[in-house]
């Protein structure tokens, strides 16, 4: 029997989140949850959240024989647009798929935690007395975010864009209340010359609150860091971080510092987000071999950057045993591992804050071992005198 008129629970879309992993149906999970197929359906698509992004300019099936060096547009003979059962009809999300790892078209994740997040927020913003839902103002925000940046005007963008039907004063009330902000679109004053001076309000910081965990903290917080280290007082940690200038265009350094021989190692990375930070640690694995890399990673230590989110794809290997422990530090504290924090500020007397990296001459892997050698090459005091590569 459906159940109609009912909100869909936490529990129902734990089902959902399972179910897609299984790559059950839409119609399999609705016949579960006693729920219509098409309720399944809206609650996967509008909750779905895009989690690697495709590189090429175009989604085409025919990337992997291209003879065009994958120069793509719509007008190439070739060109034939990718399409995928699983992402694009049923289920609806890439959750599961024994492909995920080496694909690299767009994919989609389904999480119960983020949906049930989003739906709270709806709830939320409804008494809060804005009348939209996460997805309306998520859609918005991605829409006015690089307009801003250009230096127009809401204003001009709503003379461009007569589908916005909301008032200039009431995009202006939901920057400041940082609307855009709660659901992921970095929109703040600073981006408006019209109010960049204003203080913040009263009702702004009296509502300000830090960020809530996400699922993949839970047991890797800093003060399960600490236990864990109490008692395994011998395993050895290594911190790890990102360090780059321009965050839309790289390059980016994946940097590693082994805690117990002072020693740090880059990673050259042209992309900043989760598939490829866990690219890096797969890296560094073949470089020090498996039986290495346990025992020398034991556990990486790093922040809440979006970049790291992928602990648990980290932490096991596809056989299902344990290649490492990834913790996180707590927000704004940074100095929990302090020890990478030192070294960034070496790195950063090569890489300048501000410069263009790319014309500074950061170009490749091989560049960036320059900058780790003749970092290592440093004699430290923790050492007695000698470099980490002595």
């Amino acid at each position: 029997m459906l159940t109609k008129n009912s909100h869909m629970s936490y529990s129902d879309r734990q089902i959902i989140e399972t179910a897609i992993e299984n790559g059950s149906t839409k119609q399999a999970i609705a016949t579960t949850l006693g729920k219509d197929k098409s309720t399944i359906g809206k609650e996967i698509k509008l909750h779905r959240f895009l989690a690697y992004k495709c590189n090429l300019p175009l989604e085409c099936a025919n990337y992997k024989r291209c003879k065009h060096e994958r120069y793509c547009t719509l007008d190439c003979s070739d060109y034939v647009p990718f399409k995928c059962t699983r992402r694009d009809k049923s289920p609806g999300a890439c959750n599961g798929c024994g492909n995920y790892r080496s694909c690299r078209y767009d994919k989609y994740r389904y999480s119960a935690f983020d949906a049930q997040h989003d739906y709270q927020m709806t709830l939320t913003s409804s008494r809060k007395g804005i009348n939209a839902t996460v997805n309306d103002i998520k859609q918005l925000g991605e829409l006015l975010l690089p307009l801003l940046k250009k230096g127009q005007s809401i204003y001009s963008i709503l003379q461009s864009h007569k589908e916005i039907k909301l008032s200039e004063k009431t995009i202006y009330n939901y920057i400041e209340n940082g609307v855009f902000q709660d659901v992921g679109v970095s929109i703040s004053t600073i981006d408006l010359k019209r109010v960049v001076r204003r203080k913040m309000s009263k009702q702004k910081r009296n509502t300000y609150k830090p960020r809530k965990d996400n699922r993949y903290l839970i047991g890797r917080k800093y003060s399960d860091f600490l236990i864990y280290m109490e008692k395994n007082s011998d395993a050895k940690v290594v911190e790890m971080d990102t360090v780059y200038n321009g965050i839309s265009n790289g390059p980016f350094l994946q940097t590693f510092k082994f805690r117990e021989y002072d020693l740090l190692i880059c990673i050259y990375q042209t992309v900043k987000d989760s598939l490829h930070m866990l690219d890096g640690i797969l890296l560094l694995e073949k470089i020090l071999g498996k039986e290495m890399f346990e025992k020398e990673v034991e556990v990486i230590l790093t922040d809440r950057g979006s970049e790291f989110i992928l602990a648990e794809e980290a932490e096991i290997r596809e056989d299902g045993m344990r290649r490492t422990r990834m913790f996180y530090c707590d927000s704004m504290a940074s100095w929990q591992k302090g020890s990478l924090e030192n070294v960034h500020l070496l790195v950063r007397e090569i890489c300048p804050k501000g410069c263009d990296l790319h014309a500074l001459g950061l170009t490749s892997q091989e560049k960036a071992n320059l900058i780790s050698t003749n970092i290592n090459s440093y004699p430290k005091e923790k050492l007695h005198g000698r470099s980490s590569i002595q």
